[in-house]
């Protein structure tokens, strides 16, 4: 495929974007980029040096003093490096997934998150998931999807995948508290919103199977690129 196409999957935590945006990648044989990967390796690092999340100063220097890394693997896959390693499961801990919705808005944060990402998907093309691709970091992509999926069914999602990682020890209801919380932030705050235009194509990933929602986004990309 051309190093020029950007394929943009917004949505919510808990719709599948990262389970579809990395099988759209490997049928397209882009690289596939999962955004929210690069701030919750922030969240870690303001988790472990103990900084108030609140703290918008010292979180925007902590982003600057940042060491992180896009490796693009023989796969296509890109690799997020903190500090030279692979992030691994302790990234989606919820302490981490609520400080990296807190932080995440700051505009010195997501300033140079953007730069990494249009860089690599400026060189190699990409596949890229997160809440504001289509909005703010490639705008102009003619190939931009929002995935959305009911509460219920997002919060159990979310519970599997914590229970999977051996990282869970909230409740159902605490979880459905965290995600709904995290819903209202992501879509009220100033800096890149999530939210959707008509210039996406909306797919309900709970009426859609994963297979169904990579068809409908794989056949178009190729009627537009054959």
């Amino acid at each position: 495929m051309s190093t020029a196409i950007v394929i943009a999957i917004d949505g919510p935590s808990g719709v599948g974007k990262s389970t579809i945006a990395r099988e759209v990648a490997r049928r397209l044989q882009l690289p596939y980029l999962e955004t929210g990967a690069m701030y919750r390796a922030l969240g870690w690092k303001i988790l472990q040096a103990d900084i108030d999340p609140q703290d918008r100063e010292e979180v925007e220097r902590a982003a600057q003093e940042l060491d992180l890394q896009l490796s693009v693997g023989s796969d296509g896959s890109v690799a997020v490096l903190l500090d030279g390693q692979p992030l691994d499961s302790r990234v989606r801990q919820p302490e981490v997934s609520e400080i990296t919705s807190q932080t995440s808005s700051y505009p010195g944060v997501r300033r140079g998150m953007v730069s990494l990402q249009r860089r690599l998907a400026l060189e190699k093309g990409a596949v890229m998931e997160g809440r504001d691709i289509g909005t703010q970091v490639f705008p102009d992509s003619p190939f931009k999807y929002f995935l959305t999926a009911p509460l219920e069914v997002r919060v159990e999602r979310r519970l599997q995948q914590l229970e999977e990682s051996g990282a869970n020890h909230l409740s159902r209801d605490q979880i459905e508290a965290e995600v709904a919380h995290r819903d209202e932030r992501d879509t009220q705050r100033e800096d890149s919103p999530l939210t959707v235009n008509e210039s996406y194509t909306v797919v309900d990933t709970d009426k859609k199977s994963v297979a169904q929602a990579v068809d409908l986004i794989v056949s178009d990309v190729k009627r537009a690129v054959p």
